[in-house]
Order: C-alpha cells, then sequence, then structure tokens
C-alpha cells in the first residue's frame, strides 16, 4: 500500500519523503443484531485537542444540551464520548441479551451486567429517565474495541475504562441513533464546535446566491449571522460558507430568511405584489361547506370525530381484518385509542351515539371528513379521500330515513335517478351491515358509496344496544 501511495504521489509530480502511521482511520463495525434496537452509528476523532477546565466542562455541557433538544432525550441520538488512548479499534457496535453484557459504567468501581444496571440506575435522579428507551427490548445495544473492552451502552452510560479528562487529547466521538440524519447532524456540530481546539481540521460547505440587495450590504448582514459571506465576481454573487452547526439551511431562501432577520423585518419596505390574484375556496371545501348546511337543515347533527382510532375500531368491530383495511398504521402511538389513520368515518359517529345515549331517540348524526388510504402511486405512499358518513339511531333501523337523506345528497349534487347518468342502489352484501339489508350506491355507472342496516355484533361492538342504518358516500367522486 506505501508503494502504491508513492507511485500515486509521483504521477501527481509530488516526491514522497516519509510515511507516518498515525492511525487516522478509525472503524466502526456495524452488526445485524442492532437493526431492532439502535440501528445506526456514525463516529469521529478529535486528534491533539487541548483541554482546559472550561474547556473540557463546555464539552461535557455541550453534550447534555444535544442530548435534550436535538437527541429528543437521547430517543433519536446518543453520543458517547472516550479517550481514544485508551482503546484501540477497530470497534463494534453490536446487541447482545442483557446478563450476556458486563462492564464498569462510568463512574463505577465494580462490574456490572446490563440487567444489573437497569435496577440500579431505577432510583439514579439523571439516568432514570433514559431507561424506558432500551428496558423492554429483548437486546442492547453495546459498543466494544478490538481488545473486548466496552466504551459504552447507548443510551444509558458509558464505560468509565475509556472516560475522557481535562488530560485527554485524542477523543474518540460515536453517535448511535434510530434517525441517521440527526446522528449526523449531531456528530457535525460537536466537531465543528470543539474543532477549534484542534491543530487542523476544516470543516464548510459553500453556496451561491443572487440577491435582489446590495450585494455588500447582504453579504455584511449573513455575516452578522455568523454565516460568513463575501461577494465574488462583478455579478453580484454572493459566497456563503455555511458551519455544518447550522443544519437548519438547506436552501438559498435559509439565507435570504437570516439576511432579513438581520435587517429587521419591521424595516423592509411594504410594496404592491406585482401580480393580481384573487383566493378561491377549493372546488372540494366549497362542496363540503354547503353539504354540511343542507345536512343540518334535513335534522342531522354534524359531529368532528378524531382522525385516529385503533385498530380494533375500523377492523374487528366492524366485521373485517385490518389487513384488508388499507390503513395507515402509527409507527409509534401512544395509547391504543391512536394506532392507526382512519379508513372510515362510521367508527368515530358508533362511538359518538354510544357517549349520548341518554338523550332523546332518535338520534342523528353525520361528519364530512377525510380519511386516510394507503396509496403506492402517491409520493408519500398514502392519500386523503373525503366523504360523507350518517347514522340514524333508534328504535327501529330506520333505513328509510336513510335512503331518504340519500335522495337530498343527490338531489343537492344534481344527480337525477336512474341507470344512466343517475344513481341508483343495488343489493350487496358486507360484513358490516345486516345480511339483506345492505346496498351499494350506484352514480355514473360507478359504485360511490353502501347504505343499510348495521349489523348486530357491530351494534354491540360499539356499545350500542338499539338499531341503526348508515350512509357512507365518496364526495371526491362528484367534483
Amino acid at each position: 500500500a506505501d508503494e502504491e501511495f508513492d507511485e500515486l504521489c509521483f504521477e501527481f509530480g509530488l516526491e514522497l519523503d516519509e510515511i507516518v502511521n498515525v492511525s487516522l482511520c478509525v472503524r466502526v463495525c456495524v452488526s445485524v443484531q442492532t437493526a431492532g434496537v439502535r440501528p445506526h452509528a456514525v463516529a469521529a476523532v478529535l486528534r491533539n485537542i487541548t483541554f482546559t477546565q472550561n474547556r473540557y466542562e463546555s464539552f461535557i455541557e455541550l453534550q447534555e444540551k444535544l442530548h435534550q433538544n436535538v437527541c429528543r432525550k437521547r430517543t433519536l441520538v446518543a453520543i458517547g464520548t472516550h479517550d481514544l488512548d485508551t482503546i484501540s479499534g477497530p470497534f463494534t457496535f453490536t446487541a447482545k441479551a442483557p446478563d450476556d453484557i458486563r462492564f464498569t459504567p462510568l463512574n463505577q468501581s465494580q462490574e456490572y451486567t446490563a440487567t444489573q444496571l437497569m435496577s440500579l440506575y431505577k432510583t439514579d435522579s439523571h439516568l432514570r429517565h433514559y431507561l424506558h428507551i432500551i428496558e423492554d427490548e429483548p437486546l442492547y445495544p453495546i459498543i466494544y474495541d478490538s481488545n473486548g473492552i466496552v466504551l459504552s451502552m447507548p443510551p444509558i452510560i458509558n464505560g468509565d475504562h475509556s472516560k475522557i479528562s481535562v488530560n485527554t487529547k485524542n477523543v474518540f466521538i460515536e453517535c448511535t441513533a434510530t434517525d441517521l440524519t440527526k446522528a449526523k447532524i449531531v456528530l457535525d456540530m460537536i466537531v465543528t464546535m470543539f474543532s477549534e481546539y484542534c491543530p487542523s481540521l476544516t470543516l464548510s460547505h459553500s453556496l451561491c446566491l443572487s440577491p435582489s440587495e446590495s450585494a455588500d450590504s447582504v453579504a455584511q448582514l449573513l455575516t452578522r449571522m455568523c454565516l460568513k459571506s463575501e461577494v465574488v465576481g462583478d455579478d453580484g454573487q454572493i459566497l456563503v460558507e455555511i458551519p455544518p452547526t447550522r443544519s437548519d439551511v438547506i436552501h438559498a431562501c435559509d439565507i435570504m430568511e437570516d439576511a432579513a432577520m438581520a435587517y429587521g423585518f419591521n424595516n423592509i419596505t411594504m410594496t404592491t405584489p406585482r401580480t393580481y390574484t384573487i383566493a378561491n375556496q377549493l372546488p372540494l371545501n366549497k362542496l363540503t361547506e354547503l353539504l354540511r348546511m343542507d345536512l343540518a337543515a334535513a335534522g342531522f347533527t354534524e359531529a368532528l370525530t378524531f382522525a385516529l382510532c385503533s385498530q380494533e375500531d375500523i377492523a374487528d368491530k366492524l366485521g373485517k381484518k385490518i389487513t384488508e383495511t388499507r390503513a395507515v398504521h402509527i409507527s409509534n402511538p401512544k395509547t391504543a385509542e391512536f394506532q392507526v389513520a382512519r379508513t372510515t368515518l362510521l367508527p368515530g359517529l358508533l362511538k359518538t351515539l354510544a357517549a349520548n345515549r341518554k338523550m332523546p331517540l332518535p338520534l342523528k348524526l353525520f361528519e364530512i371528513s377525510d380519511v386516510v388510504l394507503k396509496d403506492e402511486t402517491t409520493d408519500v405512499g398514502a392519500r386523503n379521500n373525503r366523504r360523507l358518513c350518517a347514522v340514524y339511531y333508534n328504535k327501529s333501523p330506520g333505513f328509510e330515513v336513510t335512503h331518504g337523506l340519500l335522495d337530498r345528497v343527490m338531489q343537492l349534487l344534481e344527480v337525477r335517478p336512474g341507470r344512466k347518468r343517475g344513481y341508483y342502489i343495488q343489493a350487496a352484501e358486507d360484513s358490516s351491515f345486516f345480511p339483506g339489508r345492505c346496498a351499494e350506491i350506484y352514480a355514473h355507472e360507478k359504485v360511490v358509496g353502501r347504505l343499510g342496516v348495521l349489523h348486530p355484533d357491530v351494534i354491540n361492538g360499539f356499545e350500542l344496544t338499539m338499531p341503526c342504518s348508515a350512509l357512507d358516500i365518496d364526495l371526491e367522486h362528484f367534483l
């Protein structure tokens, strides 16, 4: 390898005097076992750093500040800093069963298993707030050096062997994360903010933009905002140096926002826009507002229900399987009541009926709002769908009332009865409805919804005791 490097230098007209092995390349090997608990890791080395007591304390405080904000209390990223001279690479980031992990944690004098550490830190005023991140996982993340020395068990505690001090000269920084982008941002911030205490390290990124104001004045404003800027060329372009600590700058407009802040938003002169436009409602929203007024006039009360619900609400309680619902699942639901985005408005209305069972009968409710459906053809994999849903709850099912509401809606939508270019209903089977009491609604020769009498199992599932009929229509078909 040394000979190849010598030949490469010679090709570029350079004469190689000496090759010094300083082990600049430090590798972190990530095992597949980490995928289920903390899949990402990035690392960096600060060499020949000069710590004073103030610099050291500032370095530790920076980690804690980052842990609380960008790292979201260590859930997204956990930072570990180590004295590189006490350990040797390459390093291994893996995951093991708690009882198989044993090391001496920071500021302790004896070894503990990971299981014992979790019990030990349950009463710790600082670390107990982070135990929940991994305590229920079958495997805990762990980082070893090439000699099997434990560097850290993220996101809980570092090992005592590699702890840094005021006398540390070379610092190894590792960031383990559930979000790779956040890990890179955090690592960039730490390295950039403390690189000034190292003899040689430069990190920068350049971006050119053409300002409408004086180039010199904008450059001065940006420099005041800690974005080092200078005018380049004769065409008024500005070269802006963006430090890695400014992870929020991702476009030229972010830079101009900083310039506006330095100038003062209240000092910007008000001008008349060069274009003349008239705002207008989206057709779908306009249709929705008009229908709300007429449905209320028809004697139905509008309800506004949650966009999130449980899997049971849109599947089991309606006699369906969750895999057939095209539901969008929430990756980290806080409660069982908010596991998925609703695929139908019906459960929300039925739960509203259950909460108002003591009100005088009949209860007539409706809602016009969006449901969310999986759709692989969209850029986000899902789409909103505006629907109308109404329910009639009484001692008798009231199918004729629901059918009458359908006729009124179609009259408002200017769709005539009839099989050709009109609307009609046709018998259908649906597990949510009573057998033989369900119909599909056809409009313009396409299925646009359903109506019928709900199945007794659905009634019981939502803790209701009387018959109920329902109407469900896709409004986007009529635009």
